[in-house]
């Protein structure tokens, strides 16, 4: 299995490559470039390709986040382009890195009907992938569902991919914290989590997890993540999800605090140890 949390590419690629491996860590997550930016970015390649062979040689999974402006629904229609283009950039810069793919929220909106909003996702979706040839795929990542009903669900996920032009250029990253939040799963059902979301082809399409902890309550659609031992989820729970059997050879990464009284490392450690049950 692979465990790992989400680094810095302060020093580059490589360097965030190296700093998942002293952590222990067989996984990981990075943003692309300038976590708040959607410019594009004129990337080192072979710095990239560093990243690509040491991660290949030490069987190290790793997955790009995109930056928080991007969105799939852009609110205000002269991003799109910009958006595009960025996410274009993210997944040749996942390419190089040898990265699963790029996670990008579902997307939400308030100022146009929700079947127009679908349809402009879909639109973006196809704008990007229609530039896009190579490995790396596109990962949609579950909404916490505060502000909006849109993406909290297995069904929306997979019809969004169906109905692209592209589906087999995406895939699913699923956020334990979001999914909880939204009311998606309470905890204590994740065999029933399991079977819907293989009956409507969510699960073979799963490449990523962020295992994430809570720190509201059930189904409250707030995103706010806690670390494993400390939100209102019980170990016994994450457990139970770390160990499914649907989920075995995806990556697991935490997107928890550091500064709460837990390190990623001692994390990663928990969930390498937890796991041994399989």
């Amino acid at each position: 299995m692979y465990f790992g949390s989400h680094v810095s590419i302060r020093n580059g690629y490589y360097a965030a490559a190296k700093t998942a491996y002293d952590l222990g860590g067989t996984a990981f997550q990075f943003f692309p470039k300038n976590p708040r930016s959607i410019t594009v970015k004129d990337y080192n390649i072979d710095d990239a390709h560093q990243c690509a062979t040491f991660c290949s040689k030490h069987n190290i999974r790793s997955i790009i986040h995109t930056p928080y402006p991007t969105k799939l629904i852009p609110e205000d229609i002269n991003l799109e382009k910009k958006i595009v283009q960025s996410l274009v950039n993210d997944l040749e810069i996942a390419e190089a890195c040898g990265a699963i793919g790029v996670v990008v929220h579902f997307g939400t909106t308030k100022k146009v009907p929700i079947l127009e909003g679908y349809k402009k996702m879909i639109d973006m979706l196809n704008q990007v992938l229609s530039q896009f040839s190579g490995n790396a795929q596109l990962l949609i990542e579950n909404n916490a569902g505060a502000g909006s009903d849109m993406g909290i669900t297995f069904e929306e996920l997979s019809q969004v991919r169906q109905l692209t032009d592209y589906p087999e250029q995406i895939g699913f990253c699923f956020d334990t914290c979001h999914a909880y939040a939204s009311g998606l799963w309470n905890g204590n059902d994740w065999n029933e989590i399991e079977e819907k979301g293989m009956e409507l082809d969510y699960f073979p399409h799963l490449k990523a997890i962020h295992f994430n902890n809570s720190k509201y309550p059930f189904s409250a659609r707030k995103d706010r993540h806690a670390n494993l031992l400390s939100g209102h989820l019980k170990a016994e729970q994450l457990i139970e999800l770390l160990t499914s059997s649907v989920l075995t050879n995806i990556p697991f990464i935490v997107e928890t605090p550091k500064d709460e009284g837990f390190t990623h490392q001692t994390e990663i450690q928990w969930m390498r140890e937890k796991a041994v049950l399989l």
